[in-house]
């Protein structure tokens, strides 16, 4: 880590690697092609060495819309090796939040993978600071640059931009539930900092470790899973291009044999559920799976555990504080629980008026740690309500125990009142999930005929299940496992539910009648 003015990410999480003897080991694999550490090394330095000839300078931004393959890395590195910023973003918007990232940011080069071109192409033209379009997996042509062959003309420039560790290394967009996405600013001490807290203290990574991460690399999760953590051992790491199903995964596990796999509780349930996949194992090498992006549910992991004989970390992050602060830890492990705060990590809970709360009762998680981000681009106050000095605002509600371990109730704008009492959403939907017909569930308040807020549940079933006669089993249901008056007063069959790109339930949207 930094000790003096000057530090770049990429001396921590790629020359060190190099110049302790790892150059040849290899650090990614992709469908198509792998890279040592020694090759990322060398394509770090040709992805510096062509921005710098295009004309970009230290602190100049670069849009990143590209899939999980090994020119990801490169690029990324390459730019923070040039003093450059990155900005990796969703691979799965439209052209209209492209163009509102491409003028929020004012980004003067992008680089986009081919199969991306077609989403991106309407959001060029109204862009008026880019200058360059770096294409992957394609040649030269209408005014774009081919990277494969933009980087083989280029001689490797190494040399590491004298940087400030409290520089804006890269920024990540942190999308809400309302509003236009906003652009967390990230220093150059971040990505470090979050592997010598989560992943050396709690997840235990080693040099020996294969990982493969279903949550992508733009995400502040997949980033960590697959690029700072791996790179801060010396480890190796899987890349999937494509869409993480079940199939697909029990693919890559049963391929490369992971010892890490990074999931996200959808996924989890997924790979439990999908009847084509019954038979299939996964890796037998996997000892330890981590989950994150919304609350893993009890069966689940339990029933997870059971089956593939490795225990699953849930933990909760978040885009502002770059990765896991709040996790179980292995040897520590209560499945519905979030468990205890990472070392390197002060949490808090407090009520609406800003007073802490007792144990037992329910707060709004507070978090307090070095990977912080240094705010928002351009959002002074949205910066202001999120980062308040120390400390960072989750919008989490959760309660704790008298030993420090945590539940999650909630979004706090997903908290409502029933007979005056707090209702958390998770705590339902967990309840109905239980019932062997259902494969999942997401609950919010309606309205009864006096105007009062009671829990309305939408619920998707699984293979082969009928709803005839169902509603009334669900209600008994949960009314035996959370208590009389936390059951579903209404409730409907859908297909499928409203998600985020990370796999979050929008409740927002079943809120207003949008689903």
């Amino acid at each position: 880590m930094a000790t003096t003015d000057t530090y770049n990410a990429c001396a921590d999480l790629l020359d060190r690697n190099v110049a302790e003897g790892r150059g040849g080991k290899l650090a990614y694999i992709d469908p198509d092609r792998s890279v040592t550490y020694g090759q990322l090394q060398d394509q770090s330095g040709r992805v510096a060495a062509l921005l710098k000839r295009l004309g970009l300078r230290r602190e100049d931004r670069v849009l990143m819309i590209m899939l999980d393959t090994v020119d990801w890395p490169a690029v990324f590195l390459g730019a923070i090796r040039a003093g450059i910023v990155p900005i990796p973003v969703n691979t799965m918007l439209t052209s209209e939040q492209y163009a509102y990232m491409l003028a929020d940011s004012r980004a003067r080069a992008l680089f986009v993978s081919n199969a991306l071109l077609p989403a991106v192409k309407p959001a060029l033209a109204a862009s008026k600071n880019l200058a360059h379009i770096v294409v992957a997996d394609a040649d030269d042509g209408e005014g774009m640059i081919g990277l494969t062959k933009a980087l083989a003309a280029e001689t490797p420039d190494l040399a590491l931009a004298p940087t400030h560790p409290d520089e804006t290394a890269f920024w990540l967009y942190s999308s809400g539930s309302t509003g236009n996405p906003k652009g967390a600013r990230h220093v150059h001490t971040s990505l470090m900092s979050t592997a010598t807290t989560y992943a050396k203290t709690t997840l235990g990574i080693r040099e020996d470790d294969v990982g493969y991460s279903a949550a992508k690399l733009f995400f502040a999760y997949g980033l960590g899973n697959a690029l700072s953590f791996p790179l801060s051992v010396g480890a190796t790491t899987i890349l999937n291009p494509g869409r993480p199903t079940p199939t697909a995964v029990f693919d890559l596990l049963e391929k490369h044999q992971p010892t890490i796999f990074y999931g996200v509780p959808t996924l989890f349930a997924a790979m439990l559920h999908d009847t084509a996949c019954a038979e299939r194992k996964g890796s037998p090498r996997l000892r330890i799976c981590a989950s994150a992006g919304e609350a893993l549910p009890e069966h689940i992991g339990s029933q997870f555990a059971k089956r593939f004989g490795a225990d699953i970390l849930d933990g909760v992050g978040s885009t502002e504080m770059l990765h896991i602060f709040l996790s179980n830890a292995p040897g520590d492990i209560v499945y519905g629980t979030s468990g205890k705060s990472v070392p390197g990590y002060d949490l808090r809970l407090l009520d609406d008026s800003g007073e802490s709360v007792p144990d037992g009762e329910i707060g709004e998680l507070h978090v307090r740690g070095a990977s912080a981000a240094d705010g928002y681009w351009n959002q002074r106050a949205k910066s202001r309500a999120t980062f308040q000095g120390e400390w960072t605002r989750t919008g989490d509600k959760y309660t704790r125990d008298a030993s420090g371990r945590y539940t999650y109730c909630g979004r706090a704008d997903d908290m409502f009142k029933v007979s005056g009492i707090w209702v958390s959403p998770f705590e339902v939907e967990a309840a109905i999930a239980t019932h062997p017909a259902i494969a999942e569930a997401a609950v919010v308040p309606g309205e009864d005929e006096d105007g009062l807020l009671k829990p309305k549940a939408f619920v998707v079933l699984r293979e082969g299940i009928s709803a005839e006669g169902l509603e009334e089993k669900l209600k008994e249901h949960v009314k035996a496992s959370v208590g009389m008056w936390k059951y579903p007063r209404w409730i409907r069959v859908v297909d499928a539910l409203p998600k985020t790109a990370t796999g979050k339930i929008q409740r927002f949207k079943l809120r207003e009648g949008e689903w």
